[in-house]
């Protein structure tokens, strides 16, 4: 793995020396400003977009001294221009059909483009959690259909939850060898059958199973869109990026539960899975036609060639030499099969470095509240004293999905700007003068911020929902808790892409491997643990186990978090 820190291509500082160009390249370009160009300039290497020329006015031109003024080039290095891949060599299945074409180095991309496939992987990514918040307004109408408790009904979300956890282990394991564009096709194909078979299902023990499929297959984007985020985007805007990535995840929680609601009251539960169809049919079709491969091109390995007694190549023949080689191969078989199978769960050991470990701890007890929250809005809104219908408990879920959209829209680019100024801050430049960033510069006032808004949040619902307070009390409880919790998920995700910059989609697989087995814990004794402790006393314990957790994380990297990265370093050298 490379280093952790991570070098800005683009960026430019005082520690570079100023680059100069040809007189006849100035005014072949027309740029420039001034009627004179100075003498003795050297011709400039590498790519130069535009060269502009400034007044540069001395303390004796001011005065009117007659002499000329000296003119200092600005130069612009833009990135250089994207070159694409013949049609025929496009990677992945079906490429041949995408309108936006393969590219040898995907983060040559113009910002259009980036900006399309970002959003067109959000719009992906927002499949899974669809899947699982459209169905939290109908769960009591399942249980009825057919015939079972509403907690066993809790068990095709809880599951759903689960399988989200495990397959993107595998998922992402697979984009690094066959490409990203391959699995989301195959993923989204497997998404829209489970989601047919839960729409027919009969009982209780069809659904369940078929929802864990479901959701399973839907998982896919979650931790490969982050890895294509990061195949396309420089360092440097990342944060943004990932932002923008993560309005699709959040953005599912904020449509699904007020689809889900007026779906199933009109057309009972089934409609919500039928929903789910179309929605997957839709984005496989984006897919199909505008995502093409962004995964970076492996050099390929080039077979050694045999050479006779006269130096001229010979044609292989069969030997002994051949024979058991091809022998070896077919008794290896076994073994790559098993690692084939079992080799994504390599990625769990990326636990044992703290950095890794305390991240994912704190975004996976965020994620874990949130489930929580959204099960008690259901279970307390759909009773006395609200009795709300189904479509406006969906409503509920509004407020703290706002707060999602606005800290993804404004808090990525608040990211980025805080990492370019703690890099500048600590005066980190390489041999070029190019500044190095490195991942726990993301963690400063932000962070606070995050562990603080969406622990006081909880409480502030909890004991509103407690005392059954007018709902307005409620959902501006929520809003904060969006912001708050949103802070953490992607400053998270976007850190745990730097700190394995050759297997981000691992990273994040881990991520949600971690935080979507406490989703699936926390909708599972959320009810029970409702009817136990309360509103109140239950999301005051768990904003307390929040705010240590966030309080110890941020201070655990400030202290130690530059010593804990060299040893990853070292050992992925």
């Amino acid at each position: 793995m490379a280093n952790s820190h991570i070098e800005d291509p683009n960026s430019s500082s005082d520690h570079e020396s100023e680059k100069s160009t040809t007189i006849a390249d100035v005014h072949a370009s027309g740029s420039y400003l001034g009627s004179h160009t100075p003498d003795g300039l050297e011709k400039t290497t590498g790519d130069v977009e535009k060269t502009a020329w400034t007044n540069d006015v001395e303390q004796g031109n001011a005065d009117g001294d007659g002499e000329e003024p000296n003119l200092v080039p600005v130069v612009s290095n833009p990135p250089p221009p994207a070159v694409p891949v013949p049609r025929r060599q496009r990677r992945g299945l079906l490429a041949q059909v995408t309108i936006i074409a393969e590219v040898t180095e995907p983060k040559h991309y113009s910002r259009s483009i980036k900006w399309t496939i970002t959003f067109l992987v959000a719009l992906a990514a927002a499949a899974a959690p669809l899947g699982s918040a459209i169905f939290f307004p109908s769960l009591s109408d399942v249980a009825r259909s057919l015939h079972t408790s509403e907690t066993v009904a809790n068990l095709s979300v809880a599951l759903y939850m689960l399988s989200m956890s495990i397959f993107p282990l595998w998922w992402s394991s697979f984009s690094e060898m066959f490409g990203r564009r391959s699995i989301y096709l195959i993923s989204f194909v497997l998404f829209i059958v489970f989601s047919i078979l839960s729409a027919v299902s009969v009982s209780i023990g069809m659904l369940i199973p078929m929802r864990l499929l479901s959701g399973g297959a839907s998982a896919s984007v979650q931790a490969i869109g982050a890895g294509t985020i990061a195949d396309i985007w420089e360092p440097k805007e990342r944060g943004r990026a990932m932002g923008i990535f993560y309005l699709g995840p959040l953005c599912g929680p904020l449509l699904a539960p007020i689809i889900g609601g007026a779906i199933a009251q009109a057309w009972g539960w089934r409609s919500t899975q039928w929903f789910q169809v179309i929605f997957g049919g839709v984005v496989f079709l984006t897919i199909l036609f505008c995502l093409p491969e962004t995964l970076k091109r492996k050099a390929e390995p080039v077979a050694p060639v045999m050479l006779g007694e006269d130096g001229a190549p010979v044609e292989r023949t069969l030997t002994r030499v051949s024979t058991r080689q091809a022998a070896m191969a077919a008794k290896s078989f076994t073994v790559t099969a098993t690692k084939f199978i079992f080799g994504p769960l390599e990625v769990i050991g990326y636990l044992r470095f703290a950095p890794v470990l305390l991240t994912i701890i704190w975004a996976s007890i965020t994620f874990g509240s949130l489930y929580v929250l959204n099960v008690s809005l259901e279970y307390t809104f759909g009773r006395h004293p609200y009795n709300f219908s189904e479509v406006i408990i969906g409503l509920l879920y509004i407020p703290n999905s706002i707060g999602y959209v606005l800290t993804s829209l404004l808090g990525g680019k608040w990211m980025d700007y805080i990492m370019h100024r703690e890099a500048r801050k600590a005066n980190r430049y390489d041999e070029k003068g190019k500044l190095i960033y490195r991942p726990e510069d993301r963690m400063k006032e932000n962070a606070w911020i995050g562990a603080f808004v969406f622990p006081a949040a909880l409480i502030w619902y909890g004991w509103a929902a407690e005392k059954q307070v007018f709902w307005f009390a409620v959902i501006i409880a929520n809003f904060f808790f969006g912001i708050g919790s949103m802070t953490v998920f992607s400053m998270a995700t976007t850190m745990l892409t730097e700190f394995m910059p050759k297997r981000a989609s691992s990273g994040v697989a881990l991520n949600n491997f971690v935080r979507n087995i406490l989703s699936c814990v926390g909708t599972i004794v959320g009810v029970p643990l409702i009817n136990a402790m309360g509103n109140g006393w239950l999301f005051t314990m768990i904003a307390l186990v929040s705010l240590i957790t966030g309080t110890s994380v941020i201070l655990s990297m400030k202290k130690f978090g530059p010593q804990w990265r060299i040893k990853m370093d070292k050992a992925f050298a």
